[in-house]
């Protein structure tokens, strides 16, 4: 398991957590959306990666445990 952080430009409906492996959506101002929990592995990430890529939901930021990767 991995725990990750993902910052979105949008506001995606809280609906949408289970569909993106259940993870947890909070709403952060300035028009962002902070997606944020466990994951099992790389390829559970990509999945949600891809997921919010068809929602043509643009990528801030990328946090996988301590590392920050920025898009």
């Amino acid at each position: 398991m991995q725990d990750v952080e993902i910052l979105i430009k949008g506001q995606i409906d809280t609906h949408w957590s289970e569909w993106l492996g259940g993870l947890e959506i909070a709403h952060i101002g300035q028009g962002q959306s902070r997606l944020g929990g466990s994951i099992a592995d790389q390829a559970a990430l990509y999945g949600i990666l891809t997921k919010l890529r068809d929602l043509d939901m643009e990528l801030i930021a990328l946090n996988i445990k301590d590392g920050v990767h920025h898009a």
